[in-house]
């Protein structure tokens, strides 16, 4: 069976990082194509930053297109307040929302916080569950998983799983890039749950800030739809612009002075 770019390029991060010493020509027969296929996905990982190129092959690198959650946190915060309050505003009418992690996610959890109705929150990120546990309105609902300790989130089949059970009217999510191909994400493990969500959802909602504008980072999550919008800080423009146009994504900007 065939397997999708994508879905190679994460196995092959994957693959690198149980053996360093892998070869393309032993990439190429482990995963039945090609060595100058091979190449090519080690030359767009290595332009993402997820790889370092080595003669014969590659080994991988701390950084994978983000910084780690804690420093990200310090990064845009005006824009990042700006935008989650403004999502507060025209999400957080409703009962059930399911929602992922990071430093702009963290920040529509400290407003979310302050509702004074019943709501049901799922989310597979730690650092959310704690925010919006304070709130006895808020029952929260942590998904179980393998937690990874820098984005403080559950990942895995176990989450996955439990994921599949459960149906939202809204997903809210962060992202690493957007482009014109779409909205993606730098970590494998978590692009996997994020597409779950979306998925599980009527609607998707996104929350990035202007910087990740005309990036694709390693993991293609959904192409632009109908059922989904962004809430930003600036209005995006050119091919990223008219993608979501064609697609009828909805972009929504946050008012200026809402922190």
């Amino acid at each position: 069976m065939k397997i999708r770019k994508d879905d190679r390029q994460a196995h092959i991060l994957s693959a690198l990082e149980n053996n360093p010493a892998l070869r393309v020509n032993q990439l190429a027969k482990e995963f039945g194509v090609t060595t100058e296929t091979i190449r090519r996905d080690l030359a767009a990982l290595a332009q993402l930053g997820s790889i370092n190129r080595t003669y014969g092959g590659a080994v991988r690198t701390g950084n994978q297109f983000e910084p780690a959650l804690t420093d990200r946190l310090k990064l845009l915060v005006r824009e990042r307040r700006m935008i989650a309050r403004h999502a507060v505003d025209l999400h957080a009418n409703g009962d059930a929302l399911l929602l992922g992690g990071g430093a702009t996610m963290l920040q529509f959890a400290r407003v979310l916080c302050g509702i004074q109705h019943r709501m049901v929150v799922i989310t597979p990120a730690l650092s959310i569950a704690q925010e919006l546990a304070v709130n006895p309105r808020i029952e929260v609902m942590l998904l179980p998983g393998v937690l990874d300790a820098q984005e403080h989130m559950v990942t895995g089949p176990e989450t996955l799983r439990a994921i599949e059970k459960f149906h939202a009217p809204i997903a809210i999510i962060g992202a690493s890039g957007m482009n014109a191909e779409g909205v993606s994400e730098a970590m494998p493990s978590v692009g996997e749950i994020y597409m779950a969500m979306l998925a599980n959802a009527d609607r998707g909602v996104i929350l990035a800030d202007h910087s990740k504008f005309d990036k694709r980072a390693l993991i293609l999550l959904s192409e632009w739809n109908r059922k989904l919008s962004l809430i930003t800080d600036r209005a995006p423009g050119g091919a990223l612009s008219a993608a979501m146009e064609r697609g009828g994504a909805e972009i929504v900007l946050a008012p200026p002075g809402r922190e």
